[in-house]
């Protein structure tokens, strides 16, 4: 195995944390995958792995090589795609990372579209309700919903969403639509744990902030079960409008305290490498912009 072919082996251990993972990802067999790793710490002289019966985890020698190693294959996949020019095609693993819910709705659908029209790429998607760190955890491309930091980082704006209230027409009809934000303290309140989420709900008055202390009554950890508690009529929740989009289409769900709302969240793509990144990404950060841009549920 030449040592192009020991990165592509060493990069694949360190992403997936393990062995076999690796391996099938690979095509290979997990003792290939094994002897790989020990021949190349062999020749460098150093372990760039720590092993132990559940994990595999970077040592800080491995840290320093993973970087080198990506910076290496994605040059060489810049310098093929350079080469070939116009007639790249899209090849090669994406890993990509969006919000749970978000991906789930929206982000999946225009990934197996993708794939379907190019059969030579496959993807990794980490759908987690954390911020992901790009370098760190080598990403191509990630799904941003709120205001992005200032990085080195390309950002796209596909859309945007509103932080909303919402609550079932049964329950407006039995308990009065709040009409104030402090009206809320006298309503029953669903609320999540979920990362991001606070029990201190934000709003507007005027153009001056209002903070409302929301005291639930149900509090779940994910946010598809707040809006199914919502939906069943036991009170009111905060959520993404996006989240509830097809509830209140149906009429499931209602928005309330609407004139009262923060501004909307901005929805970013972002990469790394701009027009140097390999073709893969780039052919998937156009085909997943045109769909965010488009869908009626991401602007307002």
């Amino acid at each position: 195995m030449d040592r192009f072919q020991e990165m592509q082996v060493f990069t694949a251990v360190a992403q997936e944390q393990g062995f076999s993972v690796a391996a099938r990802r690979l095509g290979m067999s997990a003792a290939s995958v094994t002897r790989a790793v020990a021949a190349l710490e062999k020749r460098i002289g150093t372990q760039l792995l720590t092993r132990t019966t559940r994990s595999v985890h970077l040592s800080e020698a491995g840290q320093r090589y993973l970087e080198d190693c990506r910076r290496i294959l994605a040059e060489v996949q810049e310098a093929e795609d350079s080469a070939a020019g116009s007639h790249a095609q899209p090849r090669g693993q994406l890993t990509i990372t969006a919000p749970v819910l978000f991906g789930e709705l929206f982000v999946t659908p225009l990934m197996v579209s993708f794939l379907t029209q190019f059969p030579e790429v496959s993807i990794n998607a980490l759908l987690v309700d954390r911020v992901v760190s790009v370098v760190e955890e080598g990403i191509d491309v990630a799904v941003r919903i709120g205001e992005l930091p200032d990085s080195n980082q390309h950002a796209i704006r596909v859309g945007e969403v509103r932080r909303v209230i919402v609550a079932s027409p049964q329950f407006l009809t039995s308990h009065g639509r709040p009409m104030h934000p402090q009206e809320l303290a006298h309503t029953p309140i669903i609320a999540t744990s979920a990362i991001g989420q606070s029990r201190n709900w934000p709003f507007l008055e005027q153009g001056e902030p209002l903070s409302i202390r929301a005291e639930p009554r149900l509090v779940v950890t994910a946010n598809q079960a707040a809006i199914t508690a919502a939906a069943l009529g036991l009170g009111c929740t905060r959520i993404l409008s996006y989240q509830v989009a097809s509830k209140i289409a149906a009429g499931e769900l209602e928005i309330i305290l609407a004139d009262f709302e923060m501004p909307p969240l901005p929805i970013h793509v972002v990469y790394q490498g701009g027009r140097k990144a390999p073709a893969r990404v780039r052919s998937f950060v156009d085909f997943v912009v045109d769909g965010l841009r488009t869908h009626p549920a991401l602007h307002g």
